[in-house]
């Protein structure tokens, strides 16, 4: 992606601040009102001076006291006005763009989840958009109350003396040359800086997940020493940012010094001579030294916006990517009569996996799937579900190929289960109709089918009970049963079991056995085999070995005819063994 300047992340923002016109209206009253408070307290010190101590005018004496109460009050509710919506602003675009973010990670593939770390992508989903969110609510609000501000005071500088403010103002684009650099550097930084950010939140996601293996090996001190190592890099790199960003003050100052040390000597020698008042000098130089301090604040907006702009670079990087498993339109038939696999090759990079299977499931079959570990048999499930394309070949239901599919209806009539159990921090009634809407009898007949219900009755809440993060408050074997019934919930056409009974036990096992039994007849199952008798029950079985379909038949052809097989089938366990 191309580096982006300030204005092409504002540029993407305008789409958003469209709907804010009477919140931008109000912020701008709020800033013309604060910067012209602030230069009206510059100016008024001439009549304070000249008409009050030096004139002696009595009237005014009575009359200026109450216009300063007007200007500063004025200047206290502009500043209200514009802090308060530029923020409202700000919130509100930010938190509609981290949720048009996370729609658009939702709908990428399964590809792209493998490539970005999870912690990274939190990181980018919280930290690099608090970090624009300061641009919208914050910095270029402040940059613009900032130049109105120093619109006014140039206009009060001017007023009093030309001659001097050409003196004062000459050495500010000296400033700029060192300014630019700074930014530049501090851009690259911050980069670093985010990068680094992500790197420690999937290195605490990476801890947090694998606590009990960490503790197993007694690998706190190496998980320790890696944190350590990744946090000392970014203190450094913060440490970096702080000496460009704590530079930009002392530069201005330096350089705003020799313009002023000009006007004390000019200023004062007209003052001596008569040629200005001091009532007009004093006026001039309170003008110049508030004209210095929004000069500094945008400069050192500029370069926090170097920050703000390397969050946009990653973001807007994440938020233009789009799926490479394109949806089709097409919804899948009331009745699936089969699946097809015709030549069907994938590749995971420069690996090829599946070297061109030839699958054909029907309605009413229980298809086996068996093969020794990497040969390709949850490969084949990723194609079904379509978490990846196949390369080449084709993957056809009723003679259709499953491109042509939407998305979602494909996956609404497939229920998965695999060897890795997804419990969420949720109820148990709610794990079991994730992501549909909820109905207790199909709730109850789903967790009766995966011989759950039995259990989940014990429990104090029955299916209302709560369950912890990654279900830790069940066993192993309750939080597969759980999985299941997940599956089932939802009545699909075809289920897949990938090894999803292997951590059940036997008799918990023969009820699931049974209960995938009694739905043979009128959906389409295909199992990763586990057990001998998961085999032995299946109408047909597929052997997988090197990305390839190397057998196909019931149990007594590929006994006799199927010599990896018979190897694999003396290795598989029964029921009893685990």
């Amino acid at each position: 992606m191309k580096s982006m300047s300030l204005k092409d992340v504002f540029r993407r923002f305008t789409l958003y601040f469209k709907d804010y016109i009477p919140q931008f209206a109000l912020a701008i009253t709020g800033m013309l009102l604060a910067s012209g408070g602030t230069a009206a307290s510059a100016w008024v010190i001439e009549p304070v001076l000249n008409k009050i101590f030096i004139d002696k005018n009595k009237e005014l004496l009575y009359l200026l006291p109450y216009a300063i109460v007007v200007i500063y009050f004025l200047k206290g509710l502009g500043t209200f006005l514009q802090a308060y919506f530029t923020a409202f602003i700000g919130q509100d675009v930010v938190r509609r763009f981290r949720e048009k973010l996370l729609g658009n990670l939702l709908n990428l593939d399964m590809k792209f989840f493998n490539e970005f770390r999870t912690g990274e992508l939190i990181s980018r989903n919280i930290n690099d958009i608090e970090r624009i969110r300061s641009i919208v609510s914050s910095m270029i609000p402040e940059m613009i109350r900032e130049s109105i501000t120093i619109v006014g005071l140039l206009c009060v500088v001017i007023y009093q003396s030309a001659q001097l403010a050409f003196f004062a103002l000459i050495v500010i684009p000296v400033a700029i040359y060192p300014l630019s650099l700074l930014a530049k550097k501090m851009k690259k930084l911050s980069k670093a800086a985010q990068e680094k950010t992500s790197d420690i939140s999937s290195r605490l996601s990476e801890i947090f997940t694998n606590i009990e293996i960490i503790k197993a090996n007694n690998a706190q001190k190496y998980e320790h020493g890696r944190f350590i190592d990744e946090n000392n890099k970014f203190f450094r790199l913060n440490l970096k940012s702080v000496k460009i960003d704590e530079s930009v003050s002392p530069i201005m100052e330096i350089i705003g010094s020799i313009g002023v040390a000009a006007v004390v000597i000019i200023g004062g020698k007209e003052v001596i001579d008569g040629q200005i008042t001091m009532g007009s000098f004093f006026s001039f130089l309170t003008a110049l030294f508030m004209l210095y301090t929004p000069i500094k604040r945008i400069s050192r907006l500029y370069n926090h916006i170097q920050d703000a702009v390397a969050a946009a670079e990653r973001t807007f990087e994440l938020l233009d990517k789009i799926p490479s498993v394109k949806s089709g339109d097409k919804e899948i038939p009331l009745v699936i009569e089969s699946v097809k696999f015709q030549d069907a090759r994938l590749n995971y990079g420069d690996k090829e996996i599946l070297k061109g299977i030839n699958l054909t499931a029907l309605k009413s079959q229980m298809i086996a799937l068996v093969g020794s570990s990497g040969g390709g048999k949850s490969s084949i499930v990723n194609l079904l579900m379509r978490f990846y394309d196949t390369n080449s070949g084709e993957i056809l239901i009723n003679e259709t190929d499953i491109k042509e599919f939407d998305i979602r209806s494909l996956r609404d009539n497939i229920g998965l289960v695999t060897q890795r159990v997804y419990i969420f921090n949720d109820t148990i009634a709610n794990n079991v109709a994730y992501g549909r809407e909820f109905d207790e009898d199909a709730a109850i007949k789903a967790l009766k089918m995966a011989n759950a219900y039995e259990f989940v009755c014990t429990l104090e809440d029955g299916i209302n009970t709560i369950l912890n993060e990654f279900g830790t408050n069940l066993s192993g074997g309750q939080r597969q049963r759980i999985a299941i019934a997940r599956a089932l919930y939802k009545d699909p056409q075809i289920l897949i079991f990938d090894e999803a009974t292997s951590a059940l036990d036997n008799e918990s096992e023969k009820e699931i056995t049974k209960a995938i039994s009694n739905l043979q007849h009128e959906k389409i199952i295909i199992v990763i085999a586990h057990r001998l008798s998961t085999v032995q029950n299946a109408d047909k079985i597929a052997v997988i070995s090197g990305g390839a379909v190397v057998g196909f038949g019931s149990d007594e052809e590929l006994s006799k005819s199927c010599e990896i097989y018979q190897k694999l089938k003396g290795s598989l366990p029964k029921i009893g063994q685990s």
